[in-house]
């Protein structure tokens, strides 16, 4: 094994409480894999809670004998609705009990009633779901007994004693994958591997055992790029690898590994280096599990952006304030990726997984094949500064995002950030510039204030160049001072632009002295940090300062100023 960042020694455990083994029921198998293994389509309570015994693979047609308590695996191809009420009528002639099927797209409604009439229990598992793999989950739920992975708020796990079986066999030693609480969600039970005392309390209380030194090692897992070893000093007590499990900035878990029972393969600190990007994607596949809540939310941004739902049911199906600022990001994988179904899901759990680490009321949703993402601030930002750090934010939420999708969906992604506006009203805006950012930029992670010159030439003949999401700030800057000081520097600055650069015509337009044009001039490169030599941008300055001077009536306009 290489060696790992020793930090740490073991020290005195304090026991924690142990549960009592109970009969694996039915229904706490059913909590235990969730639904993305297995549901329920049709058992009465009683049923649920019979102890149930282990899988048994049948095939249409093939003789059942003694299935008794056995979970029965109905295999084959779609039986069609007359093939499959036969099959089940024979599976109670000859004593099944707990049927699990697939649907293949068809309702069940049928089997259901059959079900029903004949005392059966019948579970569905989807239609993608390996019929070996549902056995191997089947049988590790088992073993796993009273001591199944929950969290504190009573959400279930899926296949993740399956996943720390493989890690432990990579590895050469037991596995557990926790919670940063050290709650124990999943554990390997491999023939020949050996656990100590600390591994067997936390398994019969599905929680760490209290001990000095645990919060120390646990800052040390979270705080470490990669794997961190703990060294025993006690005989009786295994020595420790650990290592954080992350999406992103986001910590998702911990993986543990006994070092020494037996001792673990060479290149260990890799292994579990790969273990810990693989268990990510099952965890965030767990943060996935279909919420109401969330998809209703998600729906709503959709009407919202469609313009069927106005801001104010928006507001209130998505639970934030109707005048909120909010910036829209639009998400889409690179040209030319070609994405699978599960790297979809994967990259839309992350999407949704950093939206929520930057604001708890970000919203998500699928549109044709972009992500949209809405994120909440603080407020609208004022002055360049503040934008400026908005989009250093911005930039980092990005390319956060980016990476954990590279590492765990092998997915190059596209992100554009459209302007913060005010009000939910204007999140269409912010989307469509979201998408102009995109496709100016054309790769990686861009803002609206990295790309704000190119959308502008790019909408040109669209619109009016002189839009204020848009606009630059040496032009925003020269026309709230003209407006607030009764000044006339937009003018000034349309001029001289006009003459390229030349004083004397610029002097002879505005009808002042040579030296109050060059004056001005000064001004407007010292004060408002205008760049006569940024190419692109100063004829965007052009075009912005033209249909803003032309915009403003005569009654409003200010007058040209005389001498300085």
């Amino acid at each position: 094994m290489r060696p790992a960042e020793v930090v740490a020694k073991s020290t005195t455990i304090l026991p924690a409480s142990a549960d009592a083994a109970r009969p694996v029921t039915l229904r706490r198998l059913l909590a235990t894999l969730g639904p993305f293994a297995l549901r329920l389509v049709a058992g009465g309570d009683d049923l649920l809670d019979r102890p149930v015994g282990e899988p048994l693979v049948y095939g249409p047609g093939e003789p059942l004998q003694d299935a008794g308590d056995a979970v029965v695996l109905l295999t084959g191809s779609n039986l069609g609705e007359s093939g499959l009420r036969s099959c089940l009528h024979r599976l109670a002639d000859e004593g099944g009990r707990v049927i699990v099927l697939k649907s293949w797209g068809q309702d069940l409604g049928t089997a259901a009633e059959v079900a029903r009439d004949r005392g059966l229990t019948l579970l569905c598992t989807p239609d993608e779901m390996a019929w070996r793999h549902l056995d191997a989950l089947l049988t590790a739920a088992r073993l796993a007994g009273a001591t199944v992975g929950e969290t504190a708020a009573g959400a279930t796990r899926g296949d993740l004693f399956s996943l720390a079986n493989a890690i432990a066999a990579s590895l050469g030693g037991p596995v557990t994958i926790e919670e940063t609480s050290g709650r124990i969600m999943a554990y390997s039970n491999l023939p020949g591997q050996e656990i100590d005392e600390i591994r067997r309390l936390a398994i019969l209380g599905r929680q760490t055992p209290d001990r000095p030194g645990n919060a120390v090692e646990y800052q040390a897992i979270l705080h470490a790029p990669g794997p961190v070893l703990f060294e025993s000093s006690h005989p009786a007590y295994a020595s420790r690898m650990a290592i954080a499990v992350r999406a992103g900035h986001q910590v998702l878990g911990v993986i543990f590994v006994l070092c020494d029972r037996p001792q673990l393969v060479d290149d260990a600190d890799r292994v579990l280096l790969d273990a810990a990007r693989t268990t990510a994607l099952h965890l965030l596949s767990l943060r996935g599990s279909p919420d109401p809540g969330r998809a209703r939310r998600g729906e709503a941004l959709r009407g919202l952006l469609a313009g069927t739902l106005d801001a104010g049911a928006a507001s209130a199906a998505m639970a934030l304030p109707v005048d909120g600022a909010v910036v829209l990001a639009v998400v889409r994988p690179a040209p030319g990726t070609q994405l699978r179904a599960v790297a979809a899901a994967r990259v839309a759990d992350l999407v949704a997984l950093h939206g929520e680490y930057w604001h708890a009321g970000a919203v998500s949703v699928l549109d044709g094949g972009d992500l949209l993402l809405l994120l909440p601030t603080s407020g609208r930002p004022e002055g360049r500064p503040a934008h400026e750090r908005l989009a250093a934010r911005l930039r980092k939420l990005g390319a956060d995002l980016s990476t954990a999708a590279r590492r765990a969906a092998d997915v190059e992604l596209l992100i554009g950030f459209g302007p913060v506006v005010r009000g939910l009203d204007g999140a269409r805006r912010s989307r469509e510039l979201a998408d102009r950012v995109l496709a100016v930029s054309g790769t990686g992670v861009a803002t609206i204030e990295d790309t704000r010159t190119a959308v502008v030439l790019a909408l040109r003949g669209a619109g009016p160049a002189d839009d204020e999401d848009l606009r630059l700030w040496p032009v925003r800057a020269v026309l709230e001072h003209d407006a607030a000081h009764g000044t006339d520097y937009a003018t000034t600055l349309l001029t001289y632009l006009g003459a390229f650069g030349n004083i004397v015509a610029t002097a002879q337009a505005l009808m002042i002295h040579e030296n109050t044009a060059r004056y001005r001039v000064r001004r407007l490169t010292d004060v408002f940090g205008v760049d006569f030599g940024a190419g692109d941008e100063t004829l965007v300055m052009w075009l912005q300062l033209r249909d803003a001077v032309t915009a403003l009536s005569p009654a409003t306009s200010p007058a040209p100023e005389i001498g300085i």
